[in-house]
């Protein structure tokens, strides 16, 4: 199976789209589909699971999915994709679990999940659209972890060596490991991961790993009071000095300015 990797731009969009084919990809971000006409198939992995208008589905971050449509005539959703650093403490388990069966059928689905999704396709931004964006990813979270049976992602693990690498990398991403180490552990060849991370991800090894680790590291700023220092090494940076670099190139910005604006934002 051929996946492209999509980095979204915003932390929190929501849109209703006819549904089409839409061909395998990965995210780092949590994705949730609400029905609102005709059906939908989606596609996780090797698997692929039925919708109806009115079911709800979440699609946990860097799990390989596709949709596809069976029917004819008027086929909609609505798609909500948000960084799962909105999921403030649920985190950990949207990084390492994902449902067996990620739909939730109309007659489960709870209405604070219906609210949610199609409420903030026509919220205007404002001074408190972030909090309101967290919240909102929470509750859904909230009213629909409870219904998932949940499993470890490395028991979904496929052949598929894109799905390898995704899978090793949140698995791994705090530990020392180069990309030696990986080829090793995943028995290819050290020519073969560094393809799938320039022809798939469209970045290098390096860069991939540091930003799965700077996506904790910010979740880490903001929902624990660990200091920079520490949320840099629990989040597998060698040094201080390796993180700040890292932190800067991505958010424009040094961590300890993006703790202050968090701060002030706050207030």
């Amino acid at each position: 199976m051929y996946a492209k990797y999509e980095n979204p731009e915003k932390e929190f969009s929501v849109y209703r789209r006819k549904s089409v084919h839409h061909p395998p990809h990965i995210t780092g971000a949590l994705e949730c589909i609400y029905v609102t006409d005709g059906t939908l198939e989606l596609g996780i992995n090797q698997d692929l699971f039925h919708m109806e208008a009115g079911d709800f589905a979440a699609v946990f971050p860097d799990m390989i999915h596709h949709y596809q449509v069976f029917t004819t005539g008027k086929n909609y959703a609505v798609h909500l994709v948000a960084s799962p650093l909105l999921s403030g403490g649920l985190l950990s388990t949207l990084q390492n679990f994902c449902p067996v069966d990620p739909v939730i059928k109309k007659e489960n689905v709870h209405p604070d999940i219906v609210y949610v999704m199609t409420h903030n396709l026509k919220e205007e931004a404002t001074k408190y659209s972030d909090f309101v964006h967290q919240a909102g990813v929470q509750i859904i979270l909230g009213r629909a972890l409870p219904l998932y049976k949940l499993t470890d992602k490395s028991s979904t693990e496929s052949d598929d060596l894109i799905d390898r690498t995704v899978s090793y990398i949140a698995k791994h991403f705090t530990e020392n490991i180069s990309l030696t180490k990986m080829a090793d552990d995943l028995y290819v060849s050290q020519y073969t991961l560094s393809r799938i991370f320039s022809g798939t991800f469209h970045t290098n090894f390096n860069r991939y790993l540091n930003t799965t680790r700077l996506r904790y590291a910010v979740h880490l700023m903001k929902y624990t009071d660990q200091t920079i220092t520490e949320a840099a090494m629990n989040s597998g940076f060698e040094s201080q000095r390796t993180f700040n670099r890292a932190f800067s190139e991505v958010y424009r910005m040094s961590p300890s300015e993006y703790r202050k604006t968090m701060l002030t934002d706050e207030e």
